[in-house]
């Protein structure tokens, strides 16, 4: 708290942060104490994430921005340098700067990756180096992680379960689907994302069909002969393939 009054002299502010670090949590219908720290998956967590790890960000920037760059969201970084041994170093100091915080590094999520020969996943996207076959040139590439892809595939998945087939009508499942698909590829759009696109078009199309023949109550493999990929174009269905703007040549290593 010390920190965050530092930010915010609000009382009523403070007060209401203090309520919120004291709640507890429910986990399976128990309650439990919070005696230290925020709730996993809490609304608040990002706010009061950067504002602790904001004294990190600081003395980085004072003191070792020489070994690389540092890339922070809430408590979710990555640190950028040119070397392994850079790297080891950086590494190093944020461990005992993070015990210093009263914090320690996600002992499964941290380790020390070397872009062009392992990818690593951020903010919902996979990272690595690529070489241009056409300009002969390193570039970061970015597209939806797997685990991105998954949720995606689950939500669509669960707009068109067969269990809704006979209590909806196809072009209420298109209205709930289109702001996810819309959403989705809006964040993802300014990466290499043509090939994870093509292929969530592909599968939003497969649930329609799907959708839709159940619906009918057909069992018939003939289904797929009317509900064609001329019949797909008529559909008032948002389009991921086409939305793809790249990032700039300035990203070339």
């Amino acid at each position: 708290m010390e920190l965050v009054q530092r930010r915010i002299v609000d009382p009523k502010m403070l007060k209401l942060i203090r309520g919120w670090l004291r709640a507890g949590v429910m986990e399976q219908g128990a309650f439990s104490e919070t005696l230290t720290g925020t709730p996993q998956g809490g609304v608040i967590s990002p706010l009061l994430a950067n504002i602790y790890l904001h004294e990190l960000d600081r003395k980085w920037q004072e003191t070792n921005q020489k070994w690389g760059k540092l890339v922070r969201y809430a408590d979710d970084g990555v640190m950028v340098c040119k070397s392994e041994s850079e790297a080891q170093k950086a590494l190093r100091w944020i461990r005992t700067e993070m015990a210093e915080l009263g914090l320690r590094l996600h002992p499964e999520k941290t380790r020390i990756v070397h872009l062009r020969r392992r990818g690593i996943d951020f903010l919902g996207c996979h990272l690595r180096m690529g070489c241009s076959q056409q300009y002969r040139r390193w570039y970061l590439y970015r597209w939806p992680s797997q685990r991105s892809m998954k949720r995606i595939r689950a939500r669509i998945k669960e707009i068109t379960q067969i269990q809704h087939s006979g209590r909806k009508k196809l072009e209420e499942v298109i209205e709930e689907l289109n702001p996810i698909l819309r959403g989705w590829g809006e964040y993802f759009r300014t990466g290499n994302a043509a090939h994870k696109f093509t292929h969530i078009d592909a599968y939003v199309r497969k649930r329609l069909v799907i959708f839709q023949n159940r619906r009918r109550s057909r069992n018939s493999p003939t289904w797929a002969r009317e509900f064609d990929y001329a019949w797909y174009q008529k559909l008032n269905v948002v389009r991921l393939m086409g939305n793809i703007r790249y990032p700039e040549a300035a990203n070339a290593a």
